[in-house]
């Protein structure tokens, strides 16, 4: 797999009869769910039909971040800022979270404006921020080439390992209990009186009254065999890694060309601050409308194009039967060609705009496939029709770091407990009951 290296993470060999909740996904999400309900007593079963932390979940820039969020994210995040603090403490493994700021630049007098309003959504939170000018960036980044007006700081701000984050989530889940179970795709669900009463495995069945689907960019697929209709795309993301490097910023810094950030090894992933690829597929006019108010805002950072990836999702189908294999048991993980366009643009701006990059080497890149919502803000719900059923997906480039309170929320509406966040902004029903669907962050 040319993707990045993931700490290797063994699933267990053996599969539960019965357990309380079935957490279909093994990313940041689906592990951090699990965590959460393990360490409430509750038997869990994980099933990933890949490995642990594969997709999405480790090819992301590894921030941790709430500046520059959607404001309905902004509570849930002000929580995952407080659970990533105690991270490593909590799993008794190193996810390489550090919090070394975050730094949003300005290009323009508009840009500033924007930055500068946004930070009227912490307010109330004791998180600091600040506005910086141009000289005062020049000051914390020295030899920087970028010519802005200023930027956006938010100390508080941080970073973690995406090859690493989900495998040590998944490490202490299985040591308080948790079931983990790798190459172990769930063809579907199973009801009784209308409720969930279990999964169907590759591997067998397990018994269950609650199913949380975790499943990343696989979500809509699987949902819509169920009948439940889940608008969700794949944006395509390209990122590269260099070796370890001297000298260069302790903040991640982004500008529209780039966007860096420093690893736990010495070295940086570094990428583009807004270019991102976007196939053409089946389910692009499926739900054309739905992603209308996307489009019309974030058209210019999206380059379209209709190739071979078109075909491919034309011949999955969207039914199968429980006792036949699934889609999901022949593409165990989504690894998609990277730009290299964009690798290449990107290159020379890391190099223009910081010249400690000049000599950098890079030593590897890959790329991912976000799930991407209308809105651009993750389902975080139950599905009415179906009790026992929950789907959390969707995250649309923002699930790393808000996943420890994205699991902690999702693992509430499980146990009934009172939600730490109210969870109307991230209902399923907001795309079907005629609640107005805006975009203002983006992806």
């Amino acid at each position: 797999m040319p993707g990045p290296r993931v700490d290797p993470f063994h699933g267990d060999p053996d599969l539960p009869a019965k357990v309380d909740v079935v957490v279909i996904g093994g990313g940041i999400i689906g592990t951090s769910t699990t965590l959460e309900l393990a360490e409430r007593g509750l038997k869990v079963a994980l099933c990933e039909k890949g490995g642990i932390g594969h997709e999405q979940s480790s090819r992301n820039w590894g921030w941790v971040r709430i500046s520059r969020r959607d404001p309905r994210e902004v509570p849930l995040m002000a929580e995952s800022l407080r659970l990533w603090n105690g991270m490593d403490e909590r799993l008794g493994r190193p996810t390489g979270y550090t919090r070394a700021g975050i730094v949003f630049t300005c290009k323009d007098d508009k840009e500033y404006d924007q930055h500068e309003r946004w930070g009227r959504n912490l307010e109330g939170y004791q998180i600091e921020h600040r506005m910086l000018s141009a000289s005062e960036f020049a000051e914390m980044v020295p030899g920087s080439n970028l010519k802005i007006k200023g930027a956006l700081y938010t100390p508080v701000d941080g970073r973690a390992e995406p090859q690493k984050a989900a495998p040590a989530v998944a490490e202490r889940a299985r040591e308080l209990g948790a079931h983990v179970l790798t190459e172990c795709a769930v063809r579907g669900i199973e009801t009784s009186g209308g409720a969930i009463s279990g999964v169907v495995t590759e591997r067998g069945p397990i018994a269950c009254s609650s199913v949380v689907l975790a499943g990343g960019a696989w979500s809509s697929l699987f949902s819509g065999r169920f009948g439940i209709d889940l608008p969700q795309l794949k944006v395509m993301n390209t990122v590269m890694r260099t070796d370890p490097l001297e000298g260069g910023p302790e903040q991640a810094i982004w500008a529209e060309d780039v966007a860096i950030r420093k690893r736990r090894d010495g070295g940086y992933t570094i990428a583009s601050g807004h270019e991102n690829v976007v196939d053409i597929v089946p389910a692009s006019f499926r739900y054309a409308m739905a992603f209308l108010p996307a489009l019309k805002s974030e058209w210019r950072s999206l380059s379209f194009r209709v190739g071979g990836r078109f075909v491919d999702e034309m011949r999955i189908p969207r039914s199968w039967a429980m006792d036949e294999a699934s889609p999901f048991e022949y593409t165990r993980v989504l690894d998609p060609k990277p730009s290299a366009a964009i690798r290449a643009k990107v290159l020379k701006a890391v190099r223009e705009t910081y010249p400690v990059f000049a000599n950098a080497r890079i030593a590897q890149t890959w790329a991912g496939l976000i799930d991407v919502t209308p809105d651009a803000v993750p389902v975080i719900s139950p599905v009415e029709r179906i009790p026992g059923f929950f789907i959390a997906t969707g995250f649309s480039g923002h699930g790393f770091g808000i996943g420890p309170a994205a699991g902690k929320l999702a693992a509430d509406l499980v146990t009934g407990s009172t939600p730490l966040v109210d969870p109307k902004d991230f209902r399923l029903g907001r795309f079907s009951d005629g609640s107005k669907i805006e975009i203002i962050s983006g992806f």
